[in-house]
């Protein structure tokens, strides 16, 4: 590269986070979960402390069996040694409206009464208390590890993306949600939590231990390869991805590499807005990184590249993405992205294929709601939830190859930047 588009790629990537900025403050986001780290919910600052939508009595709609049941219960209900406390007309309401949420058959559409709200505005502070995975339902509705977090007990601890979860203590997980399995993980720093793993490839469970502790999601780590690969290792995608990425482009340019290999196994997603700008990076203006279906409920949003493109007409620059299970959500948008528009290869095994996008919603006195609004659709109109994104390059990576501390994942996509 001449000097003059060096300085000029410099002055991008000094102003290159303000074109997004403020557009979302988050949307695959950190979601569901409370000890663990779920990934795809779009938040909207005024949601989650305003009351949205109609209070009014929906029209054609009877009520009055509902309010014969409730005048029963109140009225007869004999409390006794089996039965709880009475609850409180509160309680009531805060229930029959979980009720109604589970009636939709999504486990992404969820009721956080004040107490559980709180719960999860702290954990998508990238802070919070736990051993540091993202859980799941996968498609037969078997809660699963999507990834164990970087450095964090869960990892240290041996769990793997994919493992199904059986038990947690003495809880079977059959039937239990992933908001029920993320109260029962969660616990004080430094007290243990036994979970009953079953992994592929295995007949019999295993039980690990894990000591819970304080989880801060890493997010981005990068450095340079002696065969000239630049390596950025992405975590997740937290508030600051997007300046931490911009640091790493500004090193990646001052270092001369035109072949970069961006790693995003076990990266659970993150916001919108970070995914969108890293793609930017690499597409010019215009191209489509990702759209939102909502099926006709509104108009579809597609959210663009803002053509930093700060490597366009560079004729060796030759980009590598390692993806598995453990991609969802914002990595799927950005590994989508950059693979169907023909900027990179991704190179692993298929991806979780969580793409559906959920909304949080205040609907008074500090509860609140979690709605799937939408979908994701790659560039090419695919939808991520199904199936996921399948890699260009397939490659395993066995348990052995990591108790061995081998990675033929990242040795494939090396050796395919090598021979470009």
């Amino acid at each position: 590269m001449t000097k003059a588009r060096l300085q000029a790629i410099a002055i991008l990537l000094g102003i290159a986070a303000v074109f997004y900025a403020g557009t979302y403050v988050g949307a695959s986001g950190i979601g569901r979960n409370t000890a663990v780290a779920d990934s795809n919910v779009q938040l909207i600052p005024s949601s989650s402390t305003t009351v949205i939508g109609d209070s009014s009595a929906p029209k054609g709609v009877d009520m009055s069996q509902f309010w014969t049941a409730y005048n029963l219960l109140n009225q007869r209900f004999v409390q006794t040694h089996a039965s709880s406390t009475f609850p409180s007309a509160q309680k009531q309401l805060y229930g029959a409206i979980a009720g109604l949420t589970d009636t939709f058959g999504d486990p992404y559409t969820t009721f956080f009464p004040p107490s559980d709200a709180q719960i999860f505005k702290d954990d998508i502070s990238g802070s919070f208390g736990g051993i540091g995975m993202q859980i799941d339902d996968n498609a037969q509705g078997k809660l699963v590890v999507v990834s164990p977090l970087k450095g964090t007990p869960s990892e240290k601890a041996g769990i793997l993306s994919g493992d199904l979860i059986l038990k947690i203590g003495t809880t079977t997980t059959d039937g239990l949600s992933v908001d029920d399995a993320v109260k029962l993980i969660r616990g004080p720093k430094g007290t243990d939590v036994d979970l009953t793993l079953l992994r592929k490839g295995n007949d019999q469970p295993m039980v690990i231990s894990v000591t819970r502790d304080t989880i801060n999601i890493p997010v981005l780590n990068d450095y340079k390869r002696g065969d000239g690969i630049f390596v950025i290792e992405l975590y997740s995608f937290s508030a600051n991805s997007a300046d931490l990425f911009r640091n790493a482009m500004r090193d990646l340019v001052q270092s001369g590499y035109q072949r970069v290999l961006i790693d995003l196994r076990g990266n659970p997603g993150g916001y919108l807005e970070s995914s969108v700008d890293i793609a930017s990076y690499f597409l010019p203006v215009g191209d489509t990184v990702v759209t939102e279906d909502y099926k006709g409920k509104q108009d579809n949003i597609v959210h663009r590249s803002a053509g930093y493109n700060i490597f366009a007409g560079v004729p060796n620059f030759k980009m590598a993405i390692l993806v598995d299970q453990g991609s969802a959500s914002a990595s799927e948008i950005l590994a989508g992205a950059l693979s169907q528009h023909g900027v990179a290869k991704l190179v692993g095994t298929r991806t979780f294929g969580k793409g559906s996008v959920q909304e949080m919603v205040g609907i008074g006195d500090g509860a609140e709601m979690k709605v799937t609004i939408a979908r994701w659709l790659t560039p090419n109109g695919t939808s991520i939830s199904d199936g996921g994104l399948q890699p260009d390059i397939k490659v395993d990576r066995t348990v052995d190859d990591v108790k061995a501390g081998k990675d033929p994942q990242k040795d494939a996509a090396v050796q395919y930047l090598l021979e470009q």
